[in-house]
C-alpha cells in the first residue's frame, strides 16, 4: 500500500484529494507544514506528497511554489479537489462572531464573513480549525472547513456552501521520487530565470509558438534572492521525454540563466 504525506489534520481536502487521486488505497501520513511533508518523501517516509498549487478563487499558493523550486521530488501528478466550505460549531449562526480557518479558506467565504460581520482568525489548517472550535467550546466561535473534517471530530455543521463561489477547485500536485512514462494526455512543469534585457521572455515563449506547444499556465514569483527579479513557473502539454518537447527544452534552456524541470505528468480533468 502507498504512503501520502499531506499538510494538516485528518478530514483535510489535501487528504480528501490524496484519497480521490489513488482511489482510497493508501495510507495518509498528517503533517503540520508543506515543508514537512516533501521532507517525509526525500526522507523515503512516505512514496507520496500532495500539495496544493492553486486555487479557481484565490489563486496561486505562494509557498507551494516556493517549495517546488527547492524540493529534489518530482511532480509525477495533479488532481482537481472540489472545496465544499461549511461553518461549523456548537452555536447558532446568529451567535456565531468569531470564524477561524485557513486564510485561503478565509478568503474563499469572504463574502459570507462579511455579511455576518465575523472576526476571523487565521489558522494553519481547515481541518485542524475544528480542532481548535472543540477545544474552545465558545458558541459564539465557529470555522470553517469540510463536511469531513466536521464528522471526523463530531462537530454539528452550522451551514453548507458558504463559499463566495460554488464552483470553487483546488489543484493539486503528486511529488515523488519516480519519474513517469510518456502517455498521450501528458503535461510538464518548469521554472526559469532569465537575464534582464528587451525581449529575452519573449524568445523563450517564441519557442513554444514555433513547436506548437499549448502553455496551460505561467506565473510569476519573486526569487527571493535579488529585489525585482523573477522565476517563471510554466506548465505546458507533452512530456519531457518526447523528441520534440526534450528539443525545445534544449533550447529554452540557452535562454535562460536558470532552468528546472519540476516533472512531467498526465494531465487531470476537473470532475
Amino acid at each position: 500500500m502507498s504512503s501520502v504525506s499531506f499538510q494538516g489534520e485528518r478530514g483535510a481536502y489535501s487528504e480528501a484529494a490524496a484519497k480521490s487521486f489513488f482511489d482510497d488505497n493508501i495510507q495518509t501520513i498528517p503533517l503540520p507544514t508543506f515543508s514537512e511533508i516533501l521532507q517525509n518523501t526525500s526522507k523515503d517516509i512516505s512514496e507520496f506528497s500532495i500539495l496544493p498549487v492553486e486555487n479557481s478563487l484565490e489563486g496561486s499558493v505562494g509557498e507551494s511554489y516556493d517549495l517546488l523550486y527547492s524540493t529534489d521530488l518530482n511532480v509525477t501528478g495533479e488532481t482537481y479537489q472540489k472545496i465544499e466550505h461549511c461553518l461549523i460549531g456548537i452555536g447558532e449562526l446568529e451567535e456565531i462572531n468569531t470564524v477561524y480557518s485557513h486564510p485561503q479558506a478565509l478568503g474563499q467565504c469572504r463574502k459570507f464573513i462579511e455579511k455576518y460581520k465575523m472576526k476571523t482568525i487565521p489558522t494553519y489548517d481547515t481541518a485542524g480549525s475544528v480542532k481548535i472550535i472543540k477545544e474552545l467550546k465558545e458558541k459564539n466561535c465557529a470555522c470553517i472547513a469540510s463536511k469531513e473534517a466536521a464528522k471526523i471530530s463530531n462537530m454539528p455543521v452550522i451551514k453548507e456552501n458558504i463559499a463566495n463561489n460554488l464552483n470553487n477547485y483546488t489543484r493539486f500536485l503528486i511529488l515523488s521520487k519516480k519519474e513517469t512514462h510518456e502517455t498521450e494526455n501528458d503535461k510538464t512543469s518548469i521554472i526559469f530565470s532569465i537575464k534582464h534585457e528587451p525581449g529575452s521572455l519573449f524568445r523563450i515563449i517564441e519557442n513554444f509558438n514555433h513547436n506548437k506547444v499549448n502553455l496551460t499556465k505561467i506565473e510569476s514569483r519573486p526569487t527571493k534572492s535579488n529585489s525585482w527579479e523573477y522565476n517563471f513557473y510554466v506548465d505546458f502539454e507533452g512530456h519531457q521525454k518526447n523528441s520534440k518537447i526534450s528539443q525545445m527544452l534544449n533550447q529554452i534552456k540557452k535562454e535562460t540563466l536558470f532552468i528546472k524541470i519540476l516533472g512531467s505528468y498526465s494531465t487531470s480533468k476537473i470532475n
